[in-house]
């Protein structure tokens, strides 16, 4: 494992994703952390679209992005962001939402799902769902052509995995998934847990924080949690996984690509070496998100 320069240069500034204690992480201090972003002018930039509207989706917060300008029906890319289900925003995601919109063409709809402590599991996997399920249900309100994927990056991706398999089960057929460094089992035991535990930017221990806000006392065979404990991955949707190589979820990541896989659904894996967590929501840091987003957009155009 060789860091990639960027990477080295990141983690020598933010050696821990929340650099904090977190025995003092009330819910206040959440709170407080959520306002802030430090990394903002490194998100992208908010580039002008003819088209941005904030709406709702069976009442969970939605942000409409489209690139094109006409009033033609699209594909539509439903955006999960991350941040552990405790942080994130539309808001705070709104440069990666506008660059999706204009790298794929489609409709982009960006989600402001429930976040931990205050609205535990399965909050926002319900939220997520019920966002999906609505843009099924309604698609002229959405100009949708009737295609539609997920995408979602670390607790995004998770969300997006989850909602692939509540879309096969209610009968509704996905293009596509994107995962990118998802979390997909909260068992937290692969070895790339142990080798990147700390010092690569998202530590095992902070990951272990995350999930203990999101789903404390849940079980960690639950698939709504962990859909790497899916007991049934046939006929899900053809997916892409994105994986960074010096990330402690890069394991359960690539296991459940090979899962898909072998069981008859088209899926193709793609680990960026040398890059760590978050790489792909801050290409103003990485040379490699610009990458990354690219071959993600040419996935889901080629599926859509």
């Amino acid at each position: 494992m060789t860091l990639h320069p960027q990477a080295r240069e990141y983690v020598a500034l933010y050696p821990s994703d929340l650099d904090t204690d977190l025995a003092t992480l009330d819910l206040a201090r959440i709170q407080e952390l959520r306002a802030q972003d430090g990394l903002a002018a490194h998100r992208g930039p908010l580039t002008k679209l003819p088209f941005v509207r904030d709406e709702l989706a069976e009442g969970v917060p939605i942000r409409i992005y489209r690139a094109d300008p006409g009033d033609g029906l699209l594909p539509v890319v439903v955006y999960f962001h991350g941040g552990g289900w405790v942080f994130g925003s539309v808001r705070r995601n709104d440069a990666a939402g506008r660059d999706l919109a204009i790298r794929t063409g489609a409709v982009v709809v960006s989600v402001d799902y429930r976040l931990a402590p205050e609205h535990p599991f399965p909050a926002a996997a319900e939220d997520a769902w019920t966002v999906v399920r609505d843009i099924f249900a309604r698609p002229a309100f959405y100009q949708s052509n009737g295609s539609v994927a997920v995408v979602g990056d670390s607790a995004g991706g998770n969300l997006a995995a989850v909602a692939a398999w509540q879309a096969r089960d209610a009968g509704l057929t996905l293009k596509h998934q994107a995962l990118v460094y998802p979390v997909l089992d909260v068992g937290m035991d692969t070895p790339s847990y142990r080798e990147f535990a700390k010092g690569f930017g998202l530590d095992a221990e902070e990951m272990a924080w995350f999930a203990r806000q999101y789903a404390p006392g849940a079980d960690p065979q639950d698939p709504r949690l962990s859909p790497l404990r899916l007991p049934d991955v046939a006929g899900l949707a053809p997916a892409t996984v994105v994986t960074a190589e010096c990330d402690v979820l890069r394991d359960e990541g690539e296991r459940y690509a090979r899962r898909l896989a072998e069981a008859g659904v088209p899926a193709e894996l793609r680990r960026f070496d040398g890059a760590v967590h978050s790489f792909f929501v801050l290409p103003g840091l990485f040379d490699q998100a610009l990458e990354a987003r690219e071959y993600v957009a040419d996935r889901l155009r080629e599926s859509l």
